[in-house]
């Protein structure tokens, strides 16, 4: 009924407007009539009334007309005339300054004209000299980056309109990392949302750099030593030598201890913890004696799936995305995995030339498990859907063994260690494989030592960090082969590594955690424990460090070393930091961070952060 209403008010008044009238009389600026001239009953009241003349008329309805004729203002006229008059001869003072005639006639009906396009533009955005539909103008500012879109949010209200689309912010909310599966109608104000996630990511990163947040330690009270350790998403697991298996929940502080098979049969004396590993919904642990137990950690303590090796496992992993498991024991690889309903089923079991030394499921979402193995200097790909088949030889290359790997859903990257002849060709390199053609892709490296540690699947894009026994810590950009980073960090050579868009994460075999930056590459801190540094995982506010002994049963730790009970400086250490801004009440600030001028010495770092003038004596 409105747009009815609307094209009834139109046609009504172009109608008014283009009523007949004298034909002696000239017409005015809304077409009014001359005194002699009939009256016209169907004229309107404001028709009636005494028009201007269109020597009377306002400047600005002449600027206006002249507007919309196609012709420029006056004063751009009066311009133009001022320079011609300058390039004509100096004798010459006659000019003509006369305007050009306005056009009168018709006026009226473009001015009409002009009026319904603004009521048009309710609906159409304007681009310059052309307007396009919403959902038109809309796709084409998905393009834009926050930047732009803040920008182009000054142009004009309706571009403000345009700009401020919540579409818009939650697809750059989704592309940035923030919000992660939210749907667009979790938040009233999209835009807002992401300035509040990108200044908490700021100051995230100013903890990070100035070591401002909370530590704990996952310390394990029963007098054993620590043998493994594993974290994804906030849950870390720990495997000891008493064959207990324990869970920390570190967003909720949750802890529990998941029950093994030999606890479940009473079984004596309990095997000790050989691997651990746990993604989002399964933790799995290995024992000496080849038995291997599979928990969920959503539905409870009690093993869910459970298996036996004939010797002890050498090798686990568990995918970072789908419930599937790779066990090695000897020259055997064994995968199992869940099928349509939920239970575990062994997918298959291969056999190899030589004893494995390490196994990695190949992350991604796939139909079939994909998994690679590594023997001396030998790499393979094993699909589960060929088990009668030879698995597929990734890379081979006689005496030159392979140190440490790794892998994402699409690219392989090995530790080669260069061997006789072969260190005449640049010494120990890093070489990169694509999964899809087997082929091989860059060779980056030139080092001396080997390498102990490659991380591909959590570096940024294009790039790759290791670490090496000549006490580097190395970044290449996979795209030119060349090294961006070498950083001369532990002197007992790198153990672990891993690195994001900004910082580089590194622990060594002294037992020494540092932290750099990528683009200058200094060191902003560093944490020293005493053991070897085996595991390091971090995200955006949370760091998870693991120091692990190499010595599993110390001796003369105790007053009879007949006791098995182990001291606590050998037991091994879990810490978690925490650089959020929850973590920075008083409890949870760094006691080194607390210091105060009463003290007869202290550390020099951060000693800034508490300034207690209250207790100073003296003027």
């Amino acid at each position: 009924m409105e747009a009815d209403d609307l094209s009834t008010f139109r046609e009504r008044w172009k109608h008014e407007l283009k009523t007949e009238k004298s034909t002696k009389d000239k017409v005015g600026y809304f077409g009014h009539h001359s005194k002699d001239s009939p009256s016209d009953p169907n004229t309107s009241y404001w028709q009636k009334q005494p028009q201007p003349r269109p020597q009377d008329q306002p400047q600005y309805v002449s600027i206006a007309e002249g507007l919309l004729d196609g012709r420029t203002s006056p004063l751009l006229d009066r311009i133009k005339e001022e320079r011609t008059r300058r390039k004509r001869a100096p004798e010459s003072n006659s000019i003509n300054k006369g305007a050009p005639p306005k056009k009168v006639s018709g006026s009226c009906h473009k001015l009409l004209e002009q009026f319904i396009q603004d009521l048009n533009e309710l609906n159409d955005i304007p681009f310059f000299d052309v307007e396009l539909p919403y959902e038109l103008a809309l796709k084409i500012f998905q393009f834009l980056s926050r930047t732009d879109l803040s920008r182009c949010a000054q142009v004009s209200k309706s571009w403000k309109v345009l700009a401020e689309d919540e579409v818009l912010w939650h697809r750059l909310c989704l592309m940035e990392g923030f919000h992660s599966g939210a749907s667009i109608s979790d938040s009233p104000c999209w835009k807002s949302m992401l300035r509040d996630a990108c200044n908490t990511e700021s100051i995230v990163k100013s903890n990070w750099k100035n070591r401002v947040g909370s530590i704990r330690n996952l310390q394990y009270e029963l007098g054993k030593v620590l043998c493994d350790v594993s974290s994804c998403a906030g849950l870390v697991i720990a495997g000891y030598t008493s064959g207990d298996v324990r869970l920390w929940d570190t967003l909720h502080w949750d802890t529990s201890y998941l029950r093994s098979t030999h606890s479940i049969r009473n079984e004596s004396p309990a095997p000790h913890i050989s691997l651990v590993r746990i993604n989002k919904t399964i933790a799995t642990a290995a024992y000496e004696n080849g038995c291997v137990d599979v928990w969920s950690t959503e539905t409870g303590l009690e093993p869910i799936h459970q298996y036996q090796h004939l010797q002890r496992v050498h090798a686990l992993d568990l995918s970072p995305d789908c419930p599937t498991l790779a066990s090695a024991s000897g020259p055997e690889v064994r995968l199992d995995s869940t099928d349509e309903q939920g239970y575990w089923r062994s997918q298959c079991l291969i056999q190899l030339p030589k004893p494995v030394d390490g196994v990695l499921v190949v992350p991604g979402r796939r139909h079939f498990p994909l998994v690679t193995a590594w023997a001396g200097e030998s790499v393979y790909l094993l699909d589960s859907r060929r088990k009668e088949e030879e698995p597929n030889v990734l890379h081979s290359v006689y005496g030159h063994p392979v140190t440490c790997v790794d892998v994402t859903a699409s690219k392989a990257a090995l530790g080669v260690k260069s061997c006789g002849w072969g260190m005449n060709d640049g010494g120990n390199k890093i070489q990169v494989y694509s999964l899809e053609t087997s082929q091989l892709e860059i060779t980056v490296g030139n080092s001396a030592g080997d390498f102990t540690c490659v991380n591909l699947r959590d570096s940024p894009p294009h790039l790759l960090v290791c670490g090496n026994k000549d006490r580097r810590v190395r970044v290449f950009d996979l795209r030119t082969g060349s090294s961006v980073v070498s950083l001369y960090a532990h002197h007992m050579g790198v153990t672990t590594v891993q690195a994001d868009d900004w910082k580089i994460v590194s622990g060594g075999a002294e037992g020494l955690i540092s932290v750099w930056e990528m683009r200058i590459g200094a060191k902003l801190w560093e944490m020293h424990n005493r053991h070897p540094v085996r595991h390091i995982e971090f995200n955006g506010s949370t760091l998870v460090t693991a120091n692990i002994p190499d010595e599993k049963q110390p001796r003369g730790a105790c007053i009879t070393d007949d006791d098995l009970t182990a001291h606590r400086r050998h037991r091994g250490l879990i810490c978690h930091y925490d650089f959020s801004m929850d973590s920075l009440a008083p409890d949870f600030v760094l006691p080194i961070c607390r210091s105060n001028y009463i003290e007869s010495s202290g550390y020099n770092f951060n000693i800034g952060l508490a300034m207690p003038y209250d207790i100073l004596s003296g003027p």
